[in-house]
């Protein structure tokens, strides 16, 4: 245990959060959560009894919010954005106030509140189409979208506002997949998990793309790990995060192979030829964390949470899709 105690998770109710939060108090961590809980006010019911839980349901673009609820806060984990790039494109300027604009009084509240540890969820998307084998935290950023963009850019605001009292580090994690109880079937392995389990096919577009992955549950012991390293190990750190690079083909033959029964893979074409091969090897180097969960596990996860009745629905309701609920809730 950390001596650190008090920990502000933004977008604590999101896919992230959602397993996140409880692995917090069941740490002995006292957690508080700010959220819009777009995807359902019950996403924390399992902790909700918790003395050590505080749920505020808020916009981190809120000022006055920010300046009430950070003080007395030693560590955030900064999770809340509008997530990928289909989502931000929806709507650009909404993108850009949540994920860019709000970062920078995010950030100077927390430093004049006196937060001890700022850990910034990024994206390995800042890096852009690489030709290299592999895909390292020393490369140039050039991102490609505005999403990639603005993540690069909190990244630099944040390592520009650390000093001694202030310790910042930034994570750019790979695809993650799993369940939480805050799902979403809007990524890689768990698209095409729903598919082989609730129509018996898997359709893949395009196929011979990389993509890097991370199961939610490595992922969420990562920030814990974070929180239990001492200042000077991460001081001022940028860490690429994630467990095994596969192309989307294999990916779907993992989880037909892991599914069982006779799933058949259909392929077609796509404009998505993003690809790239993202390497876990520093942060496995300098603080010897290292994945340990796998694609595997991550479909069996899913394969039991649809055979249990916890994702119900799972084609059609919008909860599961950040870009259909941001469409019907239209936030501003």
């Amino acid at each position: 245990m950390s001596e650190l105690k008090k920990i502000l998770v933004t977008g604590g109710a999101g896919y992230v959060g959602a397993v996140l939060v409880p692995k917090l108090l069941r740490h002995g961590y006292q957690v508080k959560v700010i959220d819009l809980y777009l995807y359902g006010k019950d996403v924390l019911a399992e902790v909700k009894s918790s003395p050590d839980l505080i749920e505020v349901k808020g916009d981190i673009r809120d000022k006055e919010l920010l300046s009430r609820e950070i003080p007395g806060t030693d560590a955030v984990i900064h999770l809340a954005c509008i997530s990928n790039d289909p989502s931000y494109e929806l709507d650009p300027e909404l993108g850009k106030s949540i994920n860019y604009d709000a970062f920078l009084p995010l950030v100077q509240i927390s430093k004049d509140s006196k937060v001890k540890r700022f850990i910034y969820a990024s994206s390995s998307s800042v890096y852009g189409v690489k030709d290299e084998q592999e895909v390292t935290e020393d490369l140039p950023l050039e991102p490609l979208t505005d999403y990639s963009r603005y993540k690069a850019e909190c990244e630099r605001i944040l390592m520009e506002a650390a000093n001694d009292d202030f310790v910042v580090t930034t994570i750019r994690p790979s695809t993650v997949c799993g369940y939480s109880p805050r799902m979403r079937l809007d990524l890689t392995v768990n698209i095409l998990t729903n598919h082989a389990v609730n129509k018996g096919e898997i359709t893949v577009f395009g196929g011979d793309q990389k993509r890097p992955n991370i199961h939610i549950d490595d992922m969420t012991d990562l920030y814990l790990f974070l929180l239990e390293q001492s200042d000077a190990k991460i001081q001022k750190k940028i860490y690429n995060v994630g467990y095994e690079n596969y192309k989307v083909k294999e990916i779907a033959e993992l989880v037909a192979k892991t599914i069982g029964g006779s799933i058949p893979i259909k392929f077609t074409p796509t404009n998505d030829n993003r690809s790239y091969h993202v390497s876990s090897k520093r942060i496995k180097e300098e603080l010897g964390f290292e994945a340990k969960h796998t694609l595997e596990r991550a479909v069996m996860d899913l394969k039991q949470a649809f055979e249990a009745g916890k994702l119900p629905n799972s084609m059609d309701d919008m909860r599961y899709y950040n870009i259909k609920t941001m469409q019907a809730v239209k936030l501003t």
